[in-house]
């Protein structure tokens, strides 16, 4: 592979991360916008459990394979790139989701867990943001709370303790 072909594959697997968490934030926004599209999304926060990381996973992937076709007519490494980018997405989104049910406190690389604030203190209209919360701060949606978890030091073991399927 030349460098012009991997530069080109790394942009488009950067640039699918945050295409990708943008259309995280945006889809987890509709579902709560419009109730025709939201009725198993209701039901989800009704339940609250995650699925585990691999059912997660494939309901991320399903509906966006759509959406990591059109690269592929720019170059094969950008198609590669997105492909790849979008699916690594996918799974740290579904692996996020997951903890944020089971385990919280261990989502160190935000300062408050959006999801779990969202569900926990019933904010319909706040926090969509699952793996980041980026796009919240960005479009106005993001509500800080009162949330002061045990802080104490969790082992790298502690974040792989959750459901996986």
């Amino acid at each position: 592979m030349d460098n012009k072909a991997l530069v080109t594959g790394l942009y488009f697997f950067f640039g699918s991360i945050v295409f990708s968490s943008f259309v995280e934030y945006w889809a987890h926004r509709v579902l709560h916008q419009w109730r025709a599209v939201g009725k198993v999304h209701r039901e989800h926060h009704a339940r609250n459990e995650g699925q585990g990381v691999l059912w997660e996973y494939l309901d991320y992937v399903k509906p966006s394979v759509v959406l990591m076709i059109p690269p592929f007519f720019v170059s094969l490494p950008a198609g590669i790139g997105f492909f790849i980018g979008g699916n690594f997405f996918a799974l740290v989104s579904a692996y996020s989701h997951q903890l944020q049910h089971e385990n919280p406190e261990a989502c160190f690389w935000m300062p408050m867990p959006t999801h779990y604030v969202h569900r926990a203190f019933n904010m319909w209209h706040y926090n969509f943001g699952i793996s980041v919360d980026f796009w919240d701060r960005v479009f106005g949606t993001y509500q800080k709370v009162e949330w002061n978890p045990e802080k104490k030091r969790y082992p790298i073991r502690s974040w792989f303790q959750i459901k996986w399927y």
